[in-house]
Parts: C-alpha cells; structure tokens; sequence
C-alpha cells in the first residue's frame, strides 16, 4: 500500500491543482497510464491493481458526467488520480 501511496503523493505534486472542468484531461492521463501498463508483463500482482485503476477510472468518468458542482468536478479529478496512482504501481512491478 505504501507504494500506492507514493504514487499518489506524486501525482499530486506533478499534476497541477484540480480546476474545475480539467478532469477530462487527468483521466485521460490515468487512461494513458493504464494502456502503459497492460503494455506490460502483467503478473499476478499486477493484475488487481490494474483492475482497480480501471475501475477507479470508471468512477471518475462517472462522477465527470453527473458533476454540478466545482466539488464533484474535484471528485472526479481524486479518482482519476488514483487510477493513475494504481497503473503506475503496476508498472514499478513490472519492471524488476
């Protein structure tokens, strides 16, 4: 988990503060990151994590979708950002 977590703190220092109709443009980067790693050798601890990137993304999409507010767009924006969070660990274990 700690990993994951690194990632994401990453992330967050990387990707500028969420604005409010910017989510397209972090789940794009997740969705790019997810192709990046089932690019890869996907193993038996990979392939959770790539699945709850995928579903993480999902839900970001979602709440995208139905936002009516600065806070949803924000929600969205969180959740595209552990997806990516998720792909990105599944790539440091792909790669010894």
């Amino acid at each position: 988990m700690k990993p994951v977590m690194l990632a994401l703190a990453l992330l967050l220092a990387v990707v500028p503060a969420a604005v409010a109709f910017n989510c397209p443009v972090v789940i794009k980067q997740a969705e790019d990151m997810i192709r990046k790693a089932e690019a890869g050798k996907v193993n038996a601890d990979t392939k959770p994590l790539i699945e709850e990137a995928k579903k993480q993304v999902a839900e970001a999409k979602a709440h995208h979708e139905t936002a009516k507010t600065k806070r949803d767009h924000g929600d969205a924006v969180r959740k595209a950002k552990v997806a990516a969070a998720y792909a990105e660990e599944a790539i440091v274990l792909q790669n010894p």
